[in-house]
């Protein structure tokens, strides 16, 4: 059975396409492989011989026992030697293989939407990446040559001692086959599912340590350690309480293996069939030797296979999470793409959700003109980052359709579609690389001033400057960045490509009053002929917008210019009058803090007085 399962984990690891490129060199590991395990045997026959001819009666044949001295040396440096060469091979094969997997995963995460990564924990991608694919290790570097041996060592053995006797033969078997016997036990539902569980409590350990440390700043701002760590250790609770379940049902299988394959055992049978053989008269002393010596070597390859039978499983499971990762579909891309003309944004009648059974959106028409603002609002959860991570296609669309340039966004290929719609989010990441190379990511080949200019509309300029080495300093290496002056270095990347569709999701939520003002002022001076959609909170902003969407519950309910929505005292107009209240409440609490802290400082210095 773990033959069985060895095969159908290397079945469902990669695709034949994938594999077929290595096969001349897992033919050389398995040969190699095969010439050594034979070689092998040589030692333990040269044993069996020399044993005999020493026992036999009469003069010994100093010649002949050189000989058998001689060859069995030899076979056993013929051994060390095809060994080491195939093992060499296949980690060598082994590194191969695992850098073309992570190059289909890395090419395969490269094309699947954009979207789908927020659905998707980064501890659990990493694990796939990293850790999965070096679970595959044994398939590649260590099964083919064990498989081999485990056929064909047993084979040969078998063949020798069946031309001895063919009852001790039967019985020197007893062991392996108790121990096959056992394997089944191991592979049942229950354990089965106990090792899907064991690998899911890995994941969620995986992905509570990465979001913990993600979130550390927040998590100390706000004294909410205590329940981080309560996440945490939850994680490493319930990790335990699998283990120990797995352990307990697996202990005892695993523990009637070693005990069936262990040498004490195997000598115990062969010598209590042994003796049953000699003293019927059926059996010659000399000839029970070969089945003490050979009875080790029919059951030390099924042992070693048995060892490794937990990292096998450990690899099939791994594949099985590597190929789920494969097979997400891409987004698709059109076999003809057709170029939009012009930057005319129109969603027809969309609709989108996130489960089929709840949509996000529902039936948003709207249309955005170059040469003009267009602010979403609403209140939490009404599908405002849903709609606008619709453009840049990071999701298609459910129902309906998003056309660019009187093209549908799904015509159009997906390099054409980012020279066109560059976008800045919330949650923004930066390359561990230069600050130019952040900047000019979307434009690599620009010059310095350029990159300069787009720095300086963003307002990021000055803090560049003051970075250990300027422009050249490494974020992340030689400097870290805040984050409103993370989203500024990301307004300047999108400046900067000076593409005619921008999309802002709250791209100044970090920035202070004048940082946010001279992206007013950036915008607006960049403003000519582009397309701009944003998500804002910020009054000013969204007055300085010419066509402001009000959403709410995945609809559209109101649109129109501010001063127009205002007048028309309705949702929207209420939405601004208690974000202005909120602003009003937040302003009177700083001020009255601001009094109270100048009240104990002036009462402190009266008592220094006297």
């Amino acid at each position: 059975m773990a033959i069985t399962d060895l095969a159908e984990a290397r079945q469902q690891s990669t695709s034949p396409q994938m594999l077929r490129p290595y096969a001349g060199s897992f033919a050389a590991v398995v040969i190699l492989q095969l010439i050594g395990a034979i070689a092998g045997l040589a030692p333990l026959l040269a044993v069996v011989e020399l044993g005999r001819t020493l026992l036999s009666p009469g003069p010994i044949d100093h010649a002949h026992v050189w000989t058998i001295v001689i060859t069995g040396a030899a076979g056993l440096f013929v051994r060390l030697l095809f060994t080491a060469a195939s093992s060499g091979l296949g980690h060598l094969l082994d590194g191969q293989v695992q850098l073309t997997l992570r190059r289909q995963v890395a090419a395969r995460l490269g094309r699947v939407p954009i979207g789908w990564f927020s659905r998707r924990r980064t501890g659990e991608l990493a694990k796939v990446v990293g850790e999965d694919v070096s679970a595959v290790h044994p398939f590649i570097a260590h099964a083919p040559g064990e498989l081999a041996a485990a056929f064909v060592v047993p084979l040969v053995s078998l063949i020798y001692l069946f031309t001895i006797d063919w009852r001790l033969t039967l019985i020197t078997l007893i062991p392996v086959v108790l121990a096959v016997l056992l394997v089944p036990l191991m592979m049942t539902p229950v354990r089965l599912r106990e090792q899907e569980e064991f690998d899911a409590a890995m994941g969620r350990i995986a992905s509570s340590v990465v979001e913990f440390v993600q979130g550390i700043a927040v998590v100390k701002a706000f004294g909410g350690s205590g329940r981080a760590h309560r996440t945490f250790r939850t994680a490493v609770d319930d990790f335990v309480s699998i283990f120990f379940r797995w352990v307990h049902g697996i202990s005892g299988i695993a523990a009637g293996m070693q005990l069936a394959l262990s040498p004490p055992f195997v000598l115990l049978v062969v010598l209590i069939g042994g003796t049953a053989l000699i003293t019927t008269g059926d059996l010659a002393p000399a000839d029970l030797l070969p089945f003490l010596l050979l009875g080790l070597g029919l059951t030390a390859p099924v042992a070693a296979l048995g060892h490794g039978f937990d990292d096998l499983q450990a690899a099939r499971r791994a594949v099985g999470r590597i190929r789920d990762v494969l097979e997400v579909e891409p987004l698709p891309e059109p076999a003809h793409p057709v170029a939009p003309e012009g930057h005319r944004v129109e969603l027809r009648d969309v609709r989108f959700g996130y489960e089929a059974d709840h949509e996000v959106l529902r039936g948003i028409d709207l249309v955005l003109e170059p040469g003009t603002v267009t602010a979403i609002v609403g209140p939490s959860g009404s599908g405002k980052s849903t709609l606008v991570q619709l453009l840049p296609r990071f999701f298609d669309p459910t129902g309906g359709s998003v056309v660019l340039g009187g093209v549908d966004l799904r015509e159009i290929g997906s390099r054409r579609l980012y020279r066109t719609v560059s976008f800045v989010f919330q949650d923004v990441r930066l390359l561990r690389a230069s600050v130019t190379d952040n900047i000019a990511l979307a434009v690599p080949h620009a010059v310095h001033d350029d990159v300069v200019r787009a720095a300086r509309l963003a307002n990021i300029h000055d803090r560049i400057l003051e970075l250990p080495r300027g422009y050249d300093t490494v974020i992340g290496e030689e400097a870290g960045l805040s984050g409103g002056e993370a989203q500024r270095i990301s307004l300047a990347r999108a400046l900067l490509a000076a593409t005619p569709v921008l999309v802002l999701d709250e791209a100044t939520s970090f920035a202070d009053p004048q940082t946010e003002q001279a992206v007013r002022r950036a915008l607006a001076t960049l403003g000519g002929d582009r397309t701009i959609l944003l998500i804002a909170h910020r009054m000013e902003t969204i007055a300085d917008a010419d066509t402001v969407v009000m959403l709410r519950d995945g609809k559209i309910v109101e649109r129109g210019r501010p001063a127009e929505l205002l007048a028309q005292d309705g949702q929207f107009a209420a939405f601004w009058r208690s974000h202005r209240s909120a602003l009003a409440d937040e302003t009177e609490t700083q001020r009255a803090d601001l009094r109270s802290v100048i009240a104990d400082e002036t009462e402190a210095r009266g008592a220094d007085l006297r």
